[in-house]
């Protein structure tokens, strides 16, 4: 519902990891496969997602592309070339968790974003890490217009708290931010954003 004087909502920008699936039973998976097939990647892993709340942080100048900008910086620390990094994190931060995506997802929010389309309700999916392989596991890849996903062409130009990346969404549905709603499951991330282009946000 919309409160008395304010904008009616016209479309969901809605956050994927830790949103549209439960990320402590993936986490605990994903940890045991790498104890168990892939030790020689944690390393490689942990320096790419330390860069990744790095960036975050700092918030720098990145040239248009976080992603690279983890990848250049990780593979540095690490001493390995960037593709051979960016190989590793595709397939144990993409590829693998995707056949574990369906037991884990958030059946009862996929419904909700379902029913607000047919309602004709507009939709985008707003990630900081790639997303499509993600969605396709899902099953709700059909359920977004818009995909705005870091590592993955279009992608956001900053990370969030930074809102560029649910303007950038907002901009390309052709809906005003002040009739987003973000949904997200960090208040730090997604609600700061949210707060900064001028949308609502719920949290899950």
């Amino acid at each position: 519902m919309t409160a008395e004087g304010s904008t009616p909502t016209k479309a969901w920008l809605v956050d994927l990891d830790g949103t549209l699936y439960a990320p402590r039973p993936l986490k605990l998976m994903m940890a045991a496969e790498l104890l168990l097939l892939g030790l020689p990647s944690l390393s490689a892993i942990r320096a790419f997602r330390r860069e990744h709340e790095a960036i975050r942080e700092e918030r720098p100048d990145c040239h248009g592309d976080p992603f690279a900008l983890q990848l250049a910086r990780a593979s540095a620390r690490l001493g390995i070339d960037p593709q051979e990094l960016e190989r590793t994190v595709r397939e144990w931060m993409v590829k693998r968790p995707c056949r574990w995506l369906p037991h884990f997802r958030n059946t009862a929010l996929l419904r909700e974003i379902e029913a607000f389309r047919a309602a004709g309700g507009r939709t985008a999916l707003v990630s900081d890490y790639p997303a499509r392989d993600k969605l396709r596991a899902l099953g709700a890849e059909g359920l977004f217009e818009v995909i705005v996903a870091n590592g993955e062409p279009q992608g956001p130009t900053e990370l969030k708290p930074s809102p560029v990346g649910y303007l950038a969404a907002a901009a390309a549905l052709g809906v005003a931010p002040q009739a987003c709603l973000v949904i997200g499951d960090r208040d730090d991330a997604d609600g700061a954003a949210a707060r900064s282009a001028g949308m609502s946000f719920r949290k899950v």
